[in-house]
């Protein structure tokens, strides 16, 4: 590679919150100054940045204040909710990452673009939403919120109940212009939540819809069209495992798409966690000849970086499949066996009218 080389880093949940602290602005603060630190050593070390972060808790937290003052204030709409969400949370990563570049003597400008995504209203996703956003619930209060509200609720890997709501494919980044002209001077937050899902009209016009993007999977998008080298995705667990939380759990160092393509038709990646985030690696790598993925920790990002930990992803020396094999592997990584029952159901109207 010539030249600085180009990483977008997708953040976990962990980057913003802390389980230990409770939920409020000045928890989330701290977290990020944490995160900031852990970001601002990757760029002393010479990489250029682009960050994306998720935003689950916080779009359900801006939800649940706003129905539940309906009674004073008009409730906002989700894809407003979403927006909302990109801009604070982007406010705190921006000082807290400014900040630390500056304690490290790197006078870089880190800005907050809130991003569109421009979704298909034809994705299959609004018929079976899967996405958990906000709290998490007793199945009891679950229930209740389904009568309620009209909510679509499913247990989330043994934690509680949660809200989930269609999460479609990212199509384009309505403001990849900008964030194009951002990159050498700037680290650029974009694609917050993996961007403000909309929808394009017949006339050209955009409308948000009630939907959440997977935001690794939005990452994988932004690097994509940003030709960058290296898509990390940060999350809780320091690599990729098959027979998670197994006595025999293997964690995964270096790996190529095609092995994971075979791990997901095993079942071996949960379709709300691990799965989202080894689709995102297979399709950013296979995008270009030469880009690489990583899995791996917040603070382990610099040790994966250099080979030493995380879950590498790469093309073998040996070169990769066919065009007519890729195309096969990404339709079954894409559509995965399921292994439990019912989706619960939606439609694109039915985003629109949640909104």
């Amino acid at each position: 590679m010539s030249g600085p080389v180009k990483v977008v880093v997708a953040l976990g949940g962990n980057a913003l919150e802390d389980k230990s602290l409770p939920p409020t602005a000045a928890s989330q603060l701290l977290v990020a100054q944490r995160t900031a630190r852990q970001l601002a050593q990757l760029s002393c070390a010479g990489y250029e940045l682009a960050i994306v972060h998720g935003n689950g808790p916080q779009v359900g937290r801006i939800l649940l204040a706003s129905e539940t003052a309906e009674a004073v204030t008009p409730p906002m709409p989700f894809d407003v909710c979403g927006a909302m969400s990109q801009g604070y949370i982007g406010y705190h990563l921006q000082q807290a990452l400014t900040a630390a570049l500056r304690r490290e003597g790197r006078q870089i400008p880190v800005v907050t673009v809130i991003t569109q995504m421009v979704v298909d209203p034809a994705d299959p996703a609004f018929q079976r939403p899967t996405k958990p956003i906000g709290p998490f619930y007793t199945e009891e209060q679950a229930r209740v919120l389904e009568q309620e509200r009209g909510y679509t609720m499913r247990e989330d890997s043994g934690r509680g109940w949660r809200r989930v709501v269609p999460s479609p494919r990212p199509r384009r980044i309505v403001e990849i212009g900008t964030i194009r002209t951002l990159w050498n001077t700037t680290v650029s937050i974009a694609c917050g939540g993996g961007g403000v899902p909309v929808v394009e009209k017949e006339d050209g016009s955009l409308e948000g819809v009630a939907a959440v993007i997977d935001k690794d999977l939005a990452a994988c998008r932004l690097a994509q069209e940003m030709e960058a080298d290296i898509l990390m995705i940060l999350t809780e667990v320091p690599a990729v495992a098959i027979r998670f939380g197994q006595p025999d759990q293997q964690d995964l160092g270096e790996v190529t798409p095609g092995q994971l393509v075979e791990y997901a038709a095993q079942g071996q990646f949960g379709a709300g966690s691990m799965l989202p985030k080894v689709q995102a690696a297979v399709d950013f790598v296979r995008s270009a000849p030469g880009r690489r993925a990583i899995i791996t920790s917040l603070d382990l990002g610099l040790e994966a970086l250099a080979g030493r930990a995380g879950t590498r992803v790469a093309e073998s020396s040996k070169g990769g499949q066919s065009r007519h094999a890729e195309h096969q592997d990404a339709h079954r990584l894409h559509h995965p066996v399921r292994h439990h029952p019912g989706h619960g159901t939606a439609d694109l109207a039915g985003a629109r009218r949640k909104l």
